[in-house]
């Protein structure tokens, strides 16, 4: 599995505060079955993002871990005026693997209209935006039509592992069940912190997918997408989201959907 949404790099951010940390979760991934990582440290307002830092954290752990592990990095991309400046000038400092796809970060409080062309912009630049955790965000919890329209947009969609077990509550568990059967989830990826309360586990995660929603969906969205975000290619699994589903967002009453292949 790769997972292209994880905090693991030490002492960047609210993730890994140390580099002994660092490599647990390393350990506690290759034993889950991973084998690609992206650290994608916070750019917002409470952590500074550094790329230079960044790259030299990254290459650390990555000698640790040589031939048993593949580290990237990468950034949690909040959608705020600073950033959007900045990433116009330097894009890949940014992107996963510095290719063509972003993980894009929504504030909990406020979401103004202006995202939407923000969004877009994005997208004029030749990047794929991944709206990270969406079932969490309160926000669009309650107004999915805007998930649903940039999803239209062209962006794609990352659910957390743990949302599926209950770990962010039972509004999100039920949010990323729904969206998942509507065909609005691209990838699945831990957002790890730390190896207890928020660890870097997809394995189970992957079995609950495969479970429910059969082997071909799991390994969609937790290997054959986020690999190809991770080399820069084209998704082979984008869901074709119902004009009704994606209106009323209920599952009973929209019908089925069906999914859709791109080539590599």
């Amino acid at each position: 599995m790769i997972d292209i949404h994880c905090h693991i790099l030490p002492q960047l951010d609210d993730g890994a505060d140390s580099f002994e940390t660092s490599c647990a979760m390393a350990e506690m991934a290759i034993e889950g079955g991973i084998t690609h990582i992206v650290g994608t440290p916070h750019s917002n307002n409470a952590y500074r993002f550094v790329p230079e830092l960044i790259r030299q954290r990254r290459a650390e752990l990555q000698g640790r871990f040589e031939g048993r592990l593949i580290l990237a990095t990468g950034c949690d991309f909040h959608m705020s005026f600073e950033n959007l400046q900045d990433i116009q000038h330097d894009a890949a400092r940014f992107t996963i693997n510095q290719r063509n796809y972003l993980l894009v970060e929504f504030a909990d409080y406020s979401i103004p209209p202006p995202m939407d062309q923000a969004l877009h912009q994005l997208q004029l630049a030749g990047l794929h935006p991944i709206i990270t955790h969406p079932e969490r965000n309160p926000l669009i919890r309650s107004q999915p039509e805007r998930l649903f329209q940039w999803l239209r947009q062209g962006c794609y969609a990352q659910i957390t592992a743990q949302s599926f077990h209950g770990k962010w509550g039972q509004a999100a568990q039920e949010r990323a069940e729904e969206w998942l059967a509507a065909g609005a989830v691209h990838f699945i990826a831990s957002d790890a912190h730390n190896v207890t309360s928020r660890p870097l586990r997809l394995k189970e995660t992957y079995e609950l997918i495969s479970k429910e929603h059969g082997e071909e969906v799991a390994r969609a969205l937790l290997v054959e997408n986020p690999l190809a975000a991770f080399e820069g290619r084209p998704l082979s699994y984008v869901p074709e989201i119902g004009e009704e589903r994606a209106k009323t967002n209920d599952g009973a009453a929209a019908g089925g959907w069906r999914k859709r292949f791109w080539p590599f």
